[in-house]
């Protein structure tokens, strides 16, 4: 433990939040190590069952780790330390390709869908009690059964992260072991460690997650697993048929496992879903509308095994309770007519995605992205990266936000690049990188 701090207090809450204190400022840094229960107890000046209380509060705020024989100590990024943080700053006149958002231009216009909704809650207003809008339900429905997805009952959240959140709160206890795509979606990796889970990571190549490694975890004694099913955050990578049936065949010798399965490139992405959904027992499939429609109209349509989606619609109620039904009508009004050609809009990113992998490649440099907004670049030093880049005018993600154990790496968002920024893009990637080889990330 740190020299430069004393554990006090004279309850458990207040141990605690005098620990959350000093890891948040740094005097215990990530994996430094804490005493034994009796030794705090001692320290604070009570009781042994107070001292265990309050580890057990900071165990569950994911600040620390009870790792067996090793002890106790402060988990290499605590809750304290969101990823979501780690951010580059950018100077005026930076181009920056940083934040991950979708292109305003290909959003659709919103007029006479809110008019619609407006029109519906007029006539029958959503009241307490009522359920989910019906014609989004179907609608839902219909999508995913053309997608080949089972069925199963239906539920809507506040987007992805709502509904994923709620689902491990139902399956899962502090210190239990989830395995993480890696690199994998920053906000999900923050949320593994506010509830205190210990995640394990498993290697993604362009084909989604890599079944030796998923094979590894669950041989380890996870009992959750996370996939991206395309358009995965950062690298673009999109689960092929083939790979399906790998990851299917691995998953089937672990039924208990839940499985959860994000599927929120629906509506923007030209690849086919080769959905998992169904090769476990326990398991949900997410479709977000936040990158189709916008953030603002950020909801997700959830589907999964009875037991799981029920014990996510009864945390729900004693939480939100429901989704708006402005938002719901508006996203079904959007749905049924159409307003958005995921053809056109999965061709439009694919161009600047592909076309900045493709300038890439013919100057050495090794890039991935087969699907989605994003472009991963393997770097031999993030920091060295970054600052040459932001030197030459261009602003990029550092891919330590998405990172648990692959090597380093930038995440470049293709959502705002024209056509003709292309080349010069490029050119400035290959002033500020070492060119590196490689066909998985990690």
């Amino acid at each position: 433990m740190s020299e430069t701090y004393l554990i006090g207090g004279t309850t458990a809450s207040e141990i605690a939040a005098g620990v959350e204190v000093a890891v948040s400022e740094g005097r215990l840094p990530p994996g430094a190590t804490l005493p034994p229960v009796r030794e705090v107890a001692a320290m604070a000046g009570v009781s042994p069952g107070t001292a265990a209380a309050a580890y057990r509060l900071l165990r569950e705020r994911g600040v620390i780790e009870t790792a067996g024989r090793r002890g106790t100590r402060v988990r290499a990024r605590p809750a304290t330390m969101l990823r979501e943080e780690i951010r580059v700053e950018v100077p005026p006149g930076v181009r920056d390709l940083s934040q991950g958002n979708p292109d305003a231009r290909l959003l659709p216009p919103l007029h006479d869908a809110l008019a619609a909704a407006a029109r519906a809650h007029e006539e029958r207003p959503a009241m307490y009690g009522t359920g989910d809008d019906d014609e989004l339900l179907a609608l839902a429905g219909a999508g995913l059964r053309a997608d080949g997805v089972p069925s199963g009952p239906l539920a809507v959240t506040s987007g992805t992260l709502d509904a994923v959140e709620r689902v491990l709160a139902g399956h899962l206890r502090p210190g239990d072991a989830i395995a993480v795509e890696d690199p994998g979606w920053t906000a999900l990796l923050d949320l593994v460690a506010v509830l205190g889970l210990r995640p394990v990571p498993v290697r993604v190549d362009d084909d989604g997650p890599v079944p030796d490694e998923l094979g590894r975890a669950l041989r380890g004694g996870v009992r959750a697993v996370v996939v991206t099913a395309r358009a995965q955050n950062p690298t673009g990578a999109a689960v092929t048929s083939a790979r399906a049936v790998e990851l299917r065949a691995v998953l089937g010798s672990y039924p208990e496992v839940l499985l959860i399965e994000d599927d929120h490139g629906a509506g923007f992405v030209d690849v086919p879903l080769h959905p998992l959904a169904g090769a476990t027992a326990r398991w949900v499939l997410l479709r977000s509308t936040a990158k189709a429609f916008g953030p603002d109209l950020r909801l997700a349509l959830v589907t999964g095994d009875p037991v799981t989606l029920g014990r996510l619609r009864g945390r729900q109620r004693l939480a939100a309770g429901w989704v708006s039904h402005l938002l719901q009508r508006t996203v079904a009004y959007l749905w049924r007519t159409h307003a958005v050609d995921p053809t056109a809009v999965a061709a439009s990113y694919g161009r600047r995605r592909d076309g900045l992998v493709g300038a890439l490649g013919r100057r050495g440099i090794a890039a991935h992205g087969r699907s989605g907004l994003n472009v991963w670049i393997p770097v031999a030093d993030e920091s060295t990266a970054i600052t040459r880049l932001l030197a030459r005018g261009w602003a990029c993600a550092p891919g330590a936000r998405n990172r648990v154990a692959a090597p380093p790496a930038l995440r470049l968002t293709v959502s705002t690049l024209e056509v003709e920024e292309l080349e010069p893009l490029a050119d400035a990637l290959a002033a500020a990188l070492m060119p590196v080889g490689g066909g998985r990330y990690g």
